[in-house]
């Protein structure tokens, strides 16, 4: 059975883990520590013990910016990742907030259909975004 749980600075570490496996451009662990000292906020989703995956986002209120979503490999395609955005989203809406943002690889043809499987649409190319390789970010967006 999956729990998803506000993420605690007890969890980065095990969620940073998940972050270097599935990212092709991680953050730097310094990065991820500090987004919670600058007020974002993040849920992570647990199987028995064990953090398996996680989404942190900046809410600024009506507003939120999803900014890191990641399910580690071994149980990907099982629904966390839907867990986790739609507890994320619920969250948001119970806050009323109004839109939901992000920016995915232009060539995460998976992610992006994930995104759209929740309502997200296609709003704008954001040229050279992705410093490691210079890749275009699509922003998407989701009125809630």
């Amino acid at each position: 059975m999956y729990k998803v749980s506000l993420m605690s600075i007890d969890d980065l570490k095990e969620a940073y883990k998940i972050e270097c496996e599935v990212n092709p451009s991680p953050w730097k662990y310094e990065t991820f520590l500090s987004s919670f000292e600058v007020g974002h906020k993040g849920l992570i989703c647990k199987h028995d013990s064990e953090i398996i995956g996680f989404i942190i986002f900046s809410p600024i209120n009506p507003e939120a910016h999803i900014l890191s979503i990641s399910v580690t490999k071994k149980i990907q395609s099982k629904g966390v990742g839907s867990l986790l955005l739609q507890s994320m989203l619920d969250q948001c809406a119970a806050m009323n907030y109004k839109k939901i943002f992000l920016e995915v690889r232009t060539s995460n043809l998976q992610a992006i259909n994930f995104y759209q499987k929740f309502g997200f649409s296609k709003d704008a190319i954001r040229d050279n975004y992705y410093s490691d390789n210079s890749e275009d970010a699509l922003l998407m967006s989701l009125s809630i």
